[in-house]
This record gives structure tokens, sequence and C-alpha cells, in this order.
């Protein structure tokens, strides 16, 4: 809920591997969530207008709320500890609206003080089984280690490059500084939660044919800091221009990688969905997008390590007083409820392996003198080969090997002797001189996970009190990459997983209560957490997630190929030329008045106009490919009362039972054969025997179109395919047929298309 606008000025208000046990539990949960887990009307994006007009939720009415987690907490410090009462009494007045010296004839409090000087800027919690958790790793920012020497911050360095100074580091803090600083509006408080976003701007995005960067507010491309360091710590920079020299780059100042870094630096929320991934002859193009934002990660943590050591050091110097310099100056507001500031979501452990390795490379070498438990990670997360060329592999004796297999590129650089595991969490510290993996969750500064391994936490907590995820409660940079694959794992996970990102913590964890930054008490960090969501294609799902969930004040900025009804530069070619056989492809639309129907229409469509056609099939042949587990379920449950002649090959179908029904659909003792999207880009079965290929509603992945076509048995002389699509299947249908052809049978008066 939004907080009142009164409140708006006050200082400190508080608001609101795969075994068979787990995939069963996994199917079970996927098959109870599909049926309240599909996209609705306002997440498809097949206009320009549904694109620049997100969704429209009811705004909440402002109510009355009962005292917070915080409230209570600030009573009970109060009861022990007389400044801390002090404080909470002058922001009980000031809600009230009375003054500072007001009712100061009621004061009382105890003189016995619990520790609040500065060591609690550290945050507190359980190890949650990843290490051995002490009461130093809890106040590391006390270590030996971190205080050794004074804080250092790069207004003090005398850096240079190529014999040039670097900009003074002052206007490098200014993003960071602006971004957390600013103060909200009652027009925004009021605004923010309904989402209402209007694509003001585009400008064209270099080295990307066909696309167009759009975005909210102003055209900040043009304002972004174009001299170095970029808005980076002048360290962090030049450590990362010698890297880029010494892999053979040029002209940094380009450079891919430095633009979308700058992108990312302005603190905007980012959907970029035409990302070309590494494992689809993409590599250097998802490098340049990975080192952005690591760089742009750790910018964030190590500016935000700066201000709280440069607060410590004060507050040192000061000690007799500064509790009262604490309360009284809003620069030691410097903290969240806990100390994780940075979220990575990742689907795989190979693709978290490669994210890692690349942050400690990138990380300076005078703070990575040691990498600890690096051995462990390699061990857990490690993939046996990690060349840029997909394709080759280097044996033991030096010698480059060619590997051959029937399974797709794509599918080998994912999947082929990788580690696909889709269940880690993993806490990353940066110390003064070291990064520590495997570190507590509540005392790290960067969490790289999976959406399932959190989403089992998050439940895990709401069943068990003891347990939490308060550590999601501070994240300021979410970072969702390869959302993709994401979308073929289960994107309910996903949200979830936004969805309690930010929220108010269940327990205090150690925090300073002093030192936190209003917007976190005034239950308003979803409103400054910038969200980088990067795919290499986009769904209605995606849409809706940065729509509803990513609401930081600063404004978003997307990027898409130009394909609507109404603009048509720059178009999608489209696949239809890979398909190989002489295949006559039908289209048959159907109708729906809203995309919340359009799935009912769709399962009417398929009983009333194409299962009466094969039901009666003496040849048999029909595969039936779908690419949602929702549909999946309710065609199987269809043709179950119908008593037909089928097999599957679902997303959580047996191995021995794949191989049977491969074998039943061959020989033709089972007619109708249904294969999921999803199963599909885990397995990749080629199907022999399809004579009849209907898509019941077009793969996501565009390259699948063509792959699965050229199934089709060619020695039938009847091959034929039928797809189906209403005006909401856009996005896939330009994907495939092409923008100019998609756009011409959305809005055509026939409703039957043929490719032959």
């Amino acid at each position: 809920m939004a907080p009142n606008s009164k409140a708006v000025s006050k200082r400190h208000r508080p608001h609101e591997k795969y075994d068979k046990k787990r995939e069963t539990k996994k199917a079970k949960l996927v098959e109870k969530e599909a049926v309240t887990n599909h996209p609705t009307e306002e997440d498809d994006l097949d206009s320009s207008e549904e694109e620049e007009d997100p969704i429209e939720d009811e705004p909440e009415a402002v109510v009355y709320r009962k005292p917070t987690t915080y409230d209570n907490l600030l009573a009970s410090l109060g009861s022990s500890n007389k400044a801390v009462a002090d404080m909470n009494k002058r922001r009980q007045r000031e809600e009230e609206g009375k003054s500072d010296t007001e009712g100061d004839d009621d004061d009382s409090g105890s003189e016995d003080q619990i520790s609040t000087d500065g060591e609690d800027d550290e945050i507190q919690g359980d190890d949650q089984g990843l290490t051995e958790n002490t009461e130093k790793e809890n106040n590391d920012n006390h270590s030996e280690e971190e205080d050794s020497d004074r804080y250092e911050t790069d207004e003090e360095l005398e850096l240079s490059t190529n014999g040039q100074p670097l900009v003074d580091a002052s206007s490098s803090a200014s993003a960071f500084n602006e971004h957390l600083s600013h103060i909200l509006s009652s027009e925004e408080l009021k605004t923010l939660p309904e989402g209402k976003w209007k694509f003001k701007w585009e400008a064209p995005a270099i080295d990307m044919p066909n696309c167009r960067w759009k975005g909210t507010r102003h055209n900040f491309l043009d304002a972004v800091q174009s001299d170095a360091p970029y808005g980076l710590k002048p360290k962090l920079f030049k450590h990362w221009l010698q890297l880029y020299q010494k892999s053979g780059g040029k002209d940094f100042d380009s450079s891919k990688r430095r633009r979308f870094f700058s992108i990312c630096n302005s603190y905007l929320d980012i959907l970029h969905c035409n990302k070309r991934p590494f494992y689809n002859k993409g590599r250097e193009e998802d490098s340049s997008a990975m080192d952005a934002y690591l760089m742009h990660s750790l910018n964030h943590i190590f500016k935000t390590r700066d201000l709280v050591k440069k607060n410590e050091s004060k507050i040192a110097k000061h000690r007799e007083t500064s509790e009262e310099e604490i309360l009284s100056d809003d620069g030691f507001l410097d903290q969240g409820f806990t100390r994780p500031k940075v979220l990575i979501l990742l689907p795989m452990r190979s693709i978290a392996f490669r994210v890692v390795k690349r942050l400690i490379q990138l990380t300076p070498e005078s703070q990575r003198v040691n990498v600890e438990h690096l051995d462990r990670f390699n061990a857990e997360f490690g993939c046996e080969d990690e060349s840029d060329d997909d394709d080759e592999k280097t044996s033991k004796n030096g010698k480059s090997t060619t590997h051959k297999s029937s399974k797709p590129s794509d599918w080998q650089a994912l999947f082929g002797e990788k580690n696909s595991d889709d269940e880690f969490m993993l806490g990353i510290k940066h110390t003064r001189k070291s990064i520590r993996l495997y570190g507590d969750f509540y005392s790290s500064d960067m969490i790289i996970a999976s959406p399932l391994k959190l989403h089992m936490a998050i439940g895990q907590a709401e069943e068990n009190k003891e347990r939490d995820v308060d550590y999601l409660s501070s994240i300021e940079v979410l970072i969702i990459d390869h959302a993709d694959i994401i979308s073929m794992q289960n994107w309910s996970f996903l949200a979830t997983v936004v969805d309690h990102i930010n929220r108010l913590p269940t327990k205090q964890h150690g925090t300073n209560v002093m030192r936190i930054r209003p917007l976190y008490l005034d239950g308003q960090a979803r409103f400054y957490r910038q969200s980088i969501i990067l795919s290499s294609y986009l769904t209605p799902e995606m849409n809706g997630l940065f729509n509803r969930q990513c609401l930081n004040y600063k404004g978003r900025v997307g990027i898409r190929f130009h394909a609507s009804p109404i603009k048509l530069a720059c178009e999608y070619k489209g696949v239809l030329e890979k398909v190989l056989l002489p295949v006559r492809q039908i289209y048959e639309r159907f109708d729906a008045d809203s995309m919340t129907q359009a799935d009912n229409a769709r399962l009417e469509y398929f009983t009333k106009k194409i299962f009466p056609k094969i039901k009666d099939s003496v040849q048999g042949g029909v595969m039936i490919f779908i690419p949602s587990y929702y549909d999946f379920v309710r065609v199987r449950n269809y043709l179950k009362s119908q008593n037909a002649s089928f097999c599957l090959l679902g997303d959580y179908t047996k191995n021995a039972d794949i191989s049977r029904a491969r074998e039943w659909f061959f020989a033709g003792s089972r007619k109708i054969m249904l294969y999921t999207e999803r199963a599909y880009f885990y397995r990749r079965y080629k199907i022999r025997g399809i004579k009849n290929l209907i898509f019941y509603s077009l793969p996501e992945r565009k390259e699948f179109y063509p792959e699965i076509m050229n199934m089709l048995d060619e020695g039938s002389y009847d091959m034929m395919s039928t797809a189906l699509f209403s005006r909401f299947d856009l996005l896939k249908m330009e994907r495939i047929v092409g923008t100019a052809y998609a756009n011409r049978m959305i809005s055509s008066d026939k409703s039957i298309f043929a490719f032959c």
C-alpha cells in the first residue's frame, strides 16, 4: 500500500539434483499453479498502444494501519536506550504535527543502553546451511581485515589512463547518490503503484539492427556521462579498461559493453529483449551485456561500502556524541534492513559459473587478493568446457577436437556436459582485500540464485516461522539474465520471488535502526529498486512482470523490434525459409475478445474444428505441439474424456515412459502424441512417424518451428501442418512468419492462411 502523502517528509515513519522425489514434487506444484498463472490481456504486446500503456491496477485505498514491526522495534529499543527513545518520541510528535518541545514533560527512559555504536551496519543472520556463522563475520565491517586501514574512496586516489587524469570521482558518484537521495513526492507515491508509464522517446540502438531504445521521462541517452570513467569508480574503470585492451578490444568508448553500462548506470528499469545469447552464436554480445551489469553491480556495492565506512570513521572520532549525530544528521542514514544490495537471478549453475568467474575477473586485483572457497565453487558449479568455441573442445594433450552430436548447437552449449542444475543460491561478500564465496546471506553484498531455489526458501519460511528470507528486503539492484530460459522452467517461481523482494523484514537481524534510510522505513524500497531484465525474445509474461513489479521512480527503458500493426519500420524476416520439406503449412485464426478468454477460445476451437478431423484417423501419426504446460494439461484431460488413442512426452514424463511413447507412436499403436515445448527444450528428442503436425500454439522460441517441421515423415504423401493463432499471438507470429505477414494475418478478414 502506498504511504500516506502527509508522511513524505517524515524521517522515520515505518510502513509496511534432479532426484525423483524432487521432480515429482515440482511436477505437482507446477500443475497446481498452472491453472492460476497465465498471462492476462494487458500483458500481451501485440500493438504499440499496449506497449505504451502498461497495466492499470486499481489504486489501493489508504487506510489506518496498525503499528508495524519497526514501530514495535523502536518502542522496545526505547525502553533500554534513551537516545532511541528520544528519537522515537520525536518521530511520533512529527506525525502528530507537534513541535520537538511539546510533550517533553512525559519523557522518561532507562539509562541502560544497548550497543549501537556503529557495529550494527553489518547484518546478522543465521548461516542458512552454507557457512559457519561467527560473531566476527556478523560484524565484518569492523573486522581486522577491513579496519586495518582507514576507508578508501576514489576521491583520494589519483588514477589515470594513458597519461590522462580521470574525471573527478565526485561526479562519478552522482548517479548513485542522486538515485538514493531522491524524496518521492505525494504525486509519485500515488501514481507509482499503478505502473502508469508511457514511452515518450525513441533512439537508435547502435550495433543492434532493426532495434531502437524506447524510454519514459526524458531521453537520458543524450545526457549520460560521455567521459571516462563513465560513472564508475576510477579503480574499477581502470581495471575494466585493462582487461578489455588485454583481450584485444579496441575503442572502449564506443564499445557495446561501455554503452550498456551507461544505460545501467542511469538506474532506470531496463527491459532488453533482443540480446543474442552465448549459446546461440552470440558470445560476444552476451559477454558485453554481462560485463556491463556486473560492473554496475560492483560499482553500486563499492560505493555503498565507501559511504558506510566514511560514516563509521566519523562516528569513531566522536563516540560520545555519535548517537545524537546519527539522529540529527540525515547523512548517517546509509543502510537498509539487511546488507545484500544486488540480486542476480539465473536459470542454471553453468550460467552462474560464467557470471561469478567473470565477476571475480572484473574485481580489481588489490580487492581480490584471496577468493575464499573457490575450489568448492569450481566443484559445485564448474563446467568441463568453457572455451569460446562451443563446437570445439581441447583434449588433455592440448589438441583441439570437434564434438559432434545429433543435438542442435544451442542444446550442446546449454546442456552438453554442462551443469544444468536449476537449484542453487550463492552469497558473495566483498571485503577490503578478498572475495568470500558461500558467505552467510545476511553478511553478503550480492546473492546469485535460481528462481527455483529462492521459491523453495520462500515456501520454507512460510511453513516455518524460524526461517525467513529477509535478506531480500533491501535489494537495490535486481538483475534477471536469460529470462527466456527461465520462461522454459517455471515463470511463476520468478514472479513469486520478485513479489517478495523489498518486503519489510520479520526480524531485526542486528540492524542499527538509527541508520536505516527513510525509504526503507517508509515502505518505499520497491520504488527505488532498479530492475534489469535480459532475454533473447519477449513474452507477455515478461512484459507483465516489467509493468506490474518494476516500479522504479526513475522510469524505464526497453528495447525491442519495431513490430506492430501501426509501425512497420524494420521487420522480422521470420524462419519459414528454414523449413526444408515441401509441407503445406496452414494457419487458422480463432477469435478471442480478451487475453483472459484466449485460452478457452483456443481449446473450444481445437475441440470443435481440429479434433473431429483427427479422432477417426486410421493412419495416425498426429503430433500436437503445445508450448504451455497449462494447455498441455487441458488437452490431455480432454483426450482422456474422448477415449482417444494418445501418448505423452511432457515436462515431467519419465525416461522409460518417453521411450515407450516414442515406440508406440512410430509403430502406430498410439495415434496421437502430445509434445510440450519445455520437454523439447530440455530433451530435443526427434520423433519418427509424424504425418500430421498440429501447433496448438506457436512455439516461443522461433528456432523450434523449423526444427519441429523438419521432423515430418518425408516418405508420407499427405504431410501437413496446422497452426492455431489469435490476435494475441502476434509476438510469436512475427518471429516465425515475419512481421509483415504477421500483421496482415492478424488484421485480415480471412481466418485461414497457407504457406507452401
